[in-house]
């Protein structure tokens, strides 16, 4: 069906969409109840009926393409000439619902680093409408027998294995991504920080580890050039600071935990290399 593979392309290009149904009819209308299409903000796929019925349905949907609140939300068009009509008369006699379910971006997680937290923290992402990017250097951490813990997952997965330099892959994600460092080797955490900072379009940076940890990164950041408020992106620790406890499921709770609460207390941003923030 076209409205479906409308559907799929705007997700795998990361564009916002309003899928729009025709919820019911009374008396005589152009579709039938179930129509679908797809109104993106400079194109439409399918159609439920065209004239001033669609026409108000792509004018409201592109209006809700600006609002990143939009949610749901039912309409109702009279088809009578003696109808309020905005884009010309449609005089069919009946009346139509029509149901606009906004399509979001929805949000890009980064995690690298396979080991006991970071497969912990896949299983409960997975389970989130989101795009999963896992990344780890070591071979035996990705195979598909460790990895069949996500086989439901619900998250659109993809596994990247990089032997050498994974700080390449923070160029090939999807712009806001958000990523997290947690890999088995303090010298590759260092490095993909120092990466991440450069990197432009991405969301934000945690980094797990201790407050020592920390200070000799910050340190060795600053002597690689970046200033205190690029540095000040790494968020670390990462989690919720009222989560106690070091057992990896724990960490992966209190981790998950707080980045859907950020998901849902703003839009998604992000900064260039030049710290500059863009909104997406």
């Amino acid at each position: 069906m076209e409205w479906m593979n409308a559907v799929r392309r705007l997700r795998e290009s990361r564009r916002p969409g309003v899928l729009v149904t025709v919820a019911s009819v009374r008396g005589h209308a152009p579709r039938e109840a179930g129509a679908k299409m797809v109104v993106g903000a400079e194109r439409t796929w399918g159609t439920v009926g065209g004239g001033n019925l669609e026409s108000v349905a792509v004018e409201r949907s592109r209006a809700l393409l600006q609002d990143p609140a939009a949610a749901a939300e039912l309409i109702t068009l009279s088809l009578s000439d003696k109808a309020p009509y905005q884009h010309g008369v449609q005089c069919c006699g009946g009346e139509v619902a029509l149901l606009l379910e906004p399509l979001p971006v929805v949000p890009a997680v980064a995690i690298f680093g396979m080991g006991h937290v970071g497969l912990e923290l896949a299983r409960i992402l997975a389970r989130h409408d989101l795009e999963l990017h896992l990344v780890d250097s070591r071979p035996d951490q990705l195979t598909p027998e460790r990895l069949t813990v996500l086989d439901d997952a619900v998250a659109s997965v993809h596994v990247h294995q990089v032997p050498v330099l994974p700080e390449l892959v923070l160029g090939e994600l999807p712009p806001g991504a958000h990523v997290l460092v947690m890999t088995h080797d303090h010298a590759e955490d260092a490095a993909l920080c120092d990466a991440a900072l450069r990197t432009a379009q991405l969301g934000s940076i945690g980094l797990i580890g201790s407050s020592a940890k920390w200070a000799r990164f910050r340190t060795r950041l600053a002597e690689e050039g970046h200033s205190p408020e690029a540095v000040a992106r790494i968020t670390t620790p990462i989690g919720l600071p009222d989560l106690g406890g070091k057992e990896p499921a724990t960490i992966a709770v209190s981790v998950a935990a707080a980045l859907l609460q950020s998901f849902r207390q703003a839009p998604t941003t992000w900064c260039g290399a030049d710290g500059a923030e863009m909104a997406r």
